[in-house]
């Protein structure tokens, strides 16, 4: 059996290119370079472990759990998941993401088996499955965030297709063979067709994007910037364009959050979040991107069915100091502790916990007089059934993520 005990967390800060310079940075703590910092991974994902400090050895998380996954998880979760079932991070979008679509976990494992049959490496480009995991996952804003998520309803992308010039061969199309029917039609198109069906729009949203003159609630702002930021500009009109007007596009303030589960299509376009998911990196990728786009197995997977956008608020818990973002996902649970100057928190981690400091100072202290400062950017491991208690220094803001 693990000892209960609390421990400092060190992630892994990932450089993709869409992310921005100073976010992540500066949360943590580290110099500002001219390298992106998009992400920053908390978690045992095999790719990229946390590191645990125990004892003043550095250990990756991953390792830790793997020496006794019952003491480390607790029984019920090792037997469950045989490992840290989430994956937590922390986002800094400045350029648009892919567009993505996750798989449920039976799918997931099977597609894992057969490219690994294949003998298709881990790393390859055309790799679709990297891990045999579902990925569903929740998102809280940490700044006013946008994000398509999902097809219009019905009534509204009959709306679109009617009034965009450019989509008007598209709409008998959909009243024939609805979203499957629409969606397959724009991801088989041919490269060239797709150029010219997009240029006339095109011509008409990228002046108009640098001309500063469109909201980013209009799809035609997206397209401009989608254009803008893509080396081939209007030489290779990315399909993905197709989707920023089919899907909702959501803008989510401070303290929202937003549940994506296995199916649904969704692209970050602009912010920064709290993002918690099952333990996976599995991502069908739909455009906005020049990596690797499966159409069969995009079709495959995507939920054709509208959606009505769902922000959660979360519920307020422990005396109001604690806000919960519940999901219908068994792996996670992200949750807002705020403390003002002076108050408490006290808990018992029923599974692993990881927090992260955004803001504030105070300190956290946990078995046999085991006490961990806490500031900015400061990230701390729970173990499983560890009793704790926050005290606030200056007011503290920390998210938590747990197994629920």
């Amino acid at each position: 059996m693990r000892d209960p005990n609390l421990f400092y967390l060190t992630g892994k800060v990932q450089h993709y290119a869409w992310g921005g310079f100073r976010y992540i940075p500066e949360l943590l703590g580290l110099p500002i370079s001219d390298q992106p910092s998009a992400e920053y991974w908390m978690g045992a994902h095999q790719s990229a472990p946390s590191i645990l400090r125990i004892n003043g050895i550095n250990q990756p998380l991953n390792a830790w759990i793997a020496e006794d996954p019952a003491g480390a998880l607790g029984a019920t979760a090792a037997t469950r998941f045989g490992e840290l079932p989430y994956l937590f991070k922390i986002l800094d979008v400045k350029d648009m993401l892919s567009i993505q679509v996750h798989p449920t976990k039976t799918e997931a494992e099977k597609g894992f088996a057969r490219e690994n049959e294949a003998g298709v490496p881990l790393n390859a480009a055309n790799r679709n499955y990297k891990d045999a995991n579902h990925k569903p996952e929740i998102m809280v804003a940490l700044s006013d965030f946008w994000l398509l998520h999902g097809f219009l309803p019905e009534p509204r992308l009959r709306n679109v297709l009617s009034s965009v010039p450019e989509f008007a061969s598209l709409l008998p199309v959909f009243e024939k063979d609805g979203y499957y029917g629409l969606y397959k039609t724009v991801m088989e198109m041919p490269q060239e067709e797709v150029n010219t069906f997009l240029r006339p729009l095109a011509e008409r949203a990228l002046p108009a994007y640098r001309a500063g003159s469109l909201s980013k609630e209009d799809p035609a702002f997206w397209t401009g910037r989608a254009i803008d930021n893509d080396p081939q500009g209007m030489d290779r009109l990315d399909r993905g364009i197709f989707s920023i007007y089919f899907f909702n596009i959501m803008n989510v303030a401070p303290g929202d959050a937003v549940f994506q589960d296995a199916g649904i299509p969704h692209a970050y376009l602009e912010g920064q979040n709290a993002e918690l998911m099952a333990n996976s990196d599995n991502v069908l990728r739909g455009g906005l991107t020049p990596k690797h786009i499966d159409v069969p197995e995009l079709l495959k997977h995507t939920r054709f069915e509208a959606v009505h956008p769902n922000i959660l608020k979360g519920d307020l818990i422990h005396d109001g100091k604690e806000r919960i973002y519940a999901t219908p996902a068994p792996d996670f649970v992200l949750s807002r502790i705020a403390l003002k100057a002076g108050e408490t928190y006290s808990h018992t981690a029923e599974a692993p916990e990881t927090w992260i400091v955004l803001d504030g100072t105070g300190r956290v202290e946990g078995p046999g007089g085991n006490t961990l400062n806490l500031a900015k950017g400061t990230t701390v491991f729970a173990a499983y059934q560890t009793a704790y208690k926050i005290v606030s220094g200056v007011d503290l803001v920390i998210f938590k993520a747990a197994i629920p």
